[in-house]
């Protein structure tokens, strides 16, 4: 019992809380942003199929990538990965703040910023527009979580399989209130970004030796 409270297994699990929380309220807000341009009545399903779809995403991957990455080199690829998720949510961090209240308010169907509407902002698209960038968000995202809850968990399964389950009862409960929380608090955000920076830059340098000891037979 003991041994899951050991420092580098407390360490591993508040960096798969943060990843969990900081990646489900980013996909949340691309979800939002995606659905703001789309009229009133269709808002609100294309958010629910975009919170679904991730969940579902969620389970499938995690499924597939924790015996991936116990192949040699997927450790490496899956650093590399991450590193270019950190360049996306580095670039996500400093959208403009118009484009972070559209997102918002069509996550919560109010008028946030008192103009007279709900999204008013945002351009206008067709549900069918919508849909294909949810679906390209979701997909992406699912699978940046996953490789970064599998890369911050290392030698703990327990872990590994806390961090899975907390990242899809987040996306299907709590997404559109975590979205808010970053919002409001974006140093939150900042701390998740250098957590999945060093969880890219060990995960490269573990696989980095993999290849190596290979290579050297």
């Amino acid at each position: 019992m003991m041994e899951y409270f050991t420092a580098d297994a407390m360490s591993a699990l508040l960096q798969v809380i943060m990843i969990d929380l900081v990646l489900a309220g980013d996909n949340a807000i691309v979800i939002g942003l995606a659905a703001a341009g789309l009229p009133k009545e269709q808002r609100t399903k294309a958010i629910l199929i975009g919170i679904v779809a991730a969940t579902v995403l969620r389970i499938g991957f995690a499924a597939a990538t924790t015996q991936l990455l116990q192949i040699v080199g997927l450790l490496l690829a899956g650093g590399v990965l991450l590193l270019w998720v950190c360049w996306k949510m580095w670039r996500e961090l400093r959208t403009t703040h118009a484009e972070e209240v559209a997102g918002a308010e069509a996550l919560e169907g109010k008028d946030l910023n008192q103009d007279g509407t709900v999204a008013g902002g945002a351009p206008r698209k067709t549900f069918a527009q919508a849909a294909w960038q949810i679906v390209v968000a979701d997909v992406s995202m699912s699978l940046d979580n996953v490789l970064a809850v599998a890369g911050a968990a290392r030698e703990h399964p327990e872990i590994l399989v806390f961090g899975l389950i907390l990242s899809i009862a987040l996306m299907g409960i709590a997404a559109s209130f975590i979205a808010r929380l970053l919002q409001r608090h974006r140093w939150i955000a900042y701390v998740g970004l250098a957590i999945i920076l060093y969880v890219s830059l060990e995960m490269i340098y573990r696989g980095g030796h993999e290849v190596f000891a290979v290579m050297n037979g």
